[in-house]
């Protein structure tokens, strides 16, 4: 039943973000058309609820086909990251499209952070377990890696390093907010995430 209503507050809420930040995205993506050109918004693949793949969409903060001149997983230190990407990273603006993502239901406001697919492939059976519901938005693991970038700068291989060292921690972190679901949870992470936001 409370999934039914998460559902329900998903919607609205996304669909009331997108109306009342609608000025913010504008500004933003003039910026991001000024500084760096075309395309403004990023799309990645990522995988779902039921391994159901979809798009993930950002604002763009890297140099255009990014993902063909470097790995999959970026730090802070990431040459490829332009100018304003790094102001829309650290305030974690970027992630402000996700709110479509949310309202077509590929995502949630709250849920386990969706992943590349070779990561979920990686630890299928905690996915096959993690992935019992939407993805979201935010969630312990962003609240507790929120200086996630940071850990990665000086990796020599970045990507190994995350693989091995921090989506354990992360794994750990998704099937806790999985045991506890439910609507105090989701205001717990909720308040967490806006806390962080504004320090």
């Amino acid at each position: 039943m409370y999934f039914f209503i998460k559902r329900l507050i998903d919607i609205f809420i996304s669909l009331l973000a997108i109306l009342i930040l609608f000025p913010v995205l504008a500004l933003i993506s003039l910026g991001i058309l000024i500084s760096s050109g075309l395309p403004i918004l990023y799309f990645q693949e990522r995988v779902g609820k039921e391994w159901r793949k979809f798009q993930i969409i950002k604002f763009r903060t890297m140099v255009d086909d990014a993902d063909q001149i470097g790995p999959g997983i970026s730090s802070e230190d990431d040459l490829r990251i332009t100018k304003i990407g790094k102001f829309l990273r650290k305030f974690k603006l970027d992630e402000l499209p996700q709110f479509l993502n949310v309202l077509v239901g590929d995502m949630s406001l709250i849920g386990p952070r969706p992943e590349l697919l070779r990561f979920a492939e990686f630890y299928r059976d905690d996915y096959s377990y993690i992935l019992s519901v939407r993805p979201g938005i935010t969630d312990y693991a962003s609240v507790n890696f929120r200086h996630e970038a940071a850990l990665m700068n000086g990796k020599a291989d970045g990507e190994s390093y995350y693989l091995k060292e921090i989506l354990p921690q992360k794994i750990v972190l998704y099937k806790k907010y999985l045991k506890k679901v439910s609507l105090t949870t989701d205001l717990k992470i909720l308040l967490s995430t806006f806390k962080i936001m504004f320090k």
